[in-house]
């Protein structure tokens, strides 16, 4: 069997793959295995439990809720809300645990438990495993420890999360909002109420469409991942720019008044500049992974920052970042980490700071953005070939090394073997788009020969 943890907790079809059953003994596990590292010593431990509007979500925070109780942990249910907001109240509340039911931006059939460690941070890998390890014992027979009478957990609702955790982002805003006109997509998520409510009461004029979950509709066209009807909004109410998220709300992209795209790469070059004029960029350094567009990395080089690239998933780059103090970081697709305010990528918090910026400087959001030129990038994933041989291949190292010499300081070449399948991804940037497609598809027939 797989491991059941993937980069962002365990995730499947709901009912299917992630079942009531599932959900309720990962929550026990953790319970225990928390317990054993001594997270719960010396006192009653308490979880916070949020979820994301979809109609799985109500079985599943049903079953993650009694899995807890069950192994003693009282609970706090915060109803739906963004991932980042479980992840702020289980910090400011003292909770030893925070679990998030969510598949983010995925289809309204799968769902997901998430779960946040004291502080509102994301589990390490071992206490995952240790998790896993132990749900799989008791799956074969190993009996749990099971508190009795006043020992188990009592549940009640947290209805003053969704206030904390809006006041929370007010208050970390450096300047009002006042006469921006903004479009907001909220993807029919976990953000349908916070994110409208944080940025009219940050002084916005606000438009909002994906805000009318029904438990069935989120994600469907809309959002992060669907673009096109918040560019229409944009440009038809002739607003100042649109923001989007995804499910659970820890992405945000932007949409400026042309109703062109400004990605994860352009709204941290744009923060990166707000944060350095406030010392609040530490080490003038930004953290984003090796899929963040090369003209991100000379944009930060020519205002003189630096830029640190780790592993592709946003929890690499908050790994980097925790290591060395910095307090910027980000993916291309929108996850962006301020870590002064946020343990997690935080869609809205991301958008207010970046509505604030252009409040601040009187300049258009298409303006600000053009601070990082992106170039081209052609991706194409070559299939059916030894995926675990790219490092090895002496042929394939000599096509790389003759396309980097073409293609200079002013290009890219990145070859990634897929985690999941029998793939390579090829990703060629260059300043021309016609070079840059050439140069791809000349490596991809290099990776067909050397290792198909």
């Amino acid at each position: 069997m797989g491991r059941l943890f993937g980069t962002d907790g365990v995730r499947g079809v709901a009912n299917a793959d992630l079942t009531a059953e599932m959900a309720l003994g990962l929550s026990v596990a953790a319970a225990h295995v928390l317990a054993e590292a001594g997270t719960f010593e010396g006192h009653r431990p308490t979880a916070v439990v949020g979820r994301d509007p979809r109609a799985s979500g109500e079985f599943l925070e049903a079953a993650v809720v009694a899995g807890l109780a069950s192994a003693g942990v009282d609970v706090l249910k915060v109803g739906v809300l963004p991932t980042p907001a479980v992840a702020y109240l289980t910090g400011v509340l003292g909770a030893d645990l925070g679990v998030m039911l969510s598949a983010s931006h995925n289809a309204m059939p799968d769902n997901g438990v998430k779960f946040l460690a004291r502080g509102g941070h994301k589990l390490d890998d071992e206490l995952e495993d240790r998790i896993e390890a132990v749900y799989e014992a008791h799956r074969h027979g190993e009996p749990w420890e099971r508190p009795t009478g006043a020992g188990v957990g009592r549940v009640r609702e947290y209805k003053e999360g969704f206030d904390q955790y809006v006041a929370h982002l007010i208050a970390v805003l450096p300047n009002r909002l006042d006469g921006l006109k903004i479009v907001l997509d909220e993807a029919h998520g976990a953000a349908a109420r916070v994110s409208p409510e944080a940025f009219s009461r940050a002084g916005a004029e606000i438009i909002t469409i994906g805000a009318d979950p029904d438990g069935l509709n989120i994600n469907d066209g809309c959002g992060s991942t669907h673009l096109g009807l918040l560019k229409a909004a944009v440009v038809e109410h002739g607003a100042d720019f649109g923001i989007a998220h995804d499910g659970d709300a820890d992405r945000c992209l932007a949409v400026d008044h042309t109703g062109e795209e400004v990605d994860g790469d352009q709204i941290m070059a744009v923060l990166a500049l707000a944060m350095r004029e406030r010392s609040a960029l530490r080490s003038d350094t930004v953290v984003a992974t090796v899929m963040s567009n090369l003209g991100f990395k000379l944009a930060l080089e020519r205002e003189g920052l630096t830029l640190v690239q780790t592993a592709v998933g946003d929890r690499y780059v908050l790994e980097s970042m925790k290591e060395h103090g910095y307090a910027l970081g980000g993916e291309q697709s929108g996850h962006v980490i301020i870590l002064d305010h946020a343990t997690t990528g935080d869609g809205t918090l991301t958008g207010l700071m970046l509505a604030a910026r252009v409040a601040e400087t009187g300049r258009s959001l298409r303006e600000l953005a053009a601070v990082m030129e992106r170039l081209p990038q052609v991706l194409i994933n070559v299939p059916d070939v030894d995926r675990t041989r790219v490092g090895k291949s002496a042929e394939l190292a000599a096509a790389v090394s003759e396309a980097e010499r073409e293609l200079g300081s002013t290009g890219r070449v990145l070859l990634r073997p897929s985690g999941t399948e029998p793939l390579v991804r090829v990703m060629v940037e260059a300043a021309d788009i016609d070079q840059a497609r050439s140069v791809a598809g000349r490596l991809a027939d290099a990776v067909k020969s050397a290792l198909g």
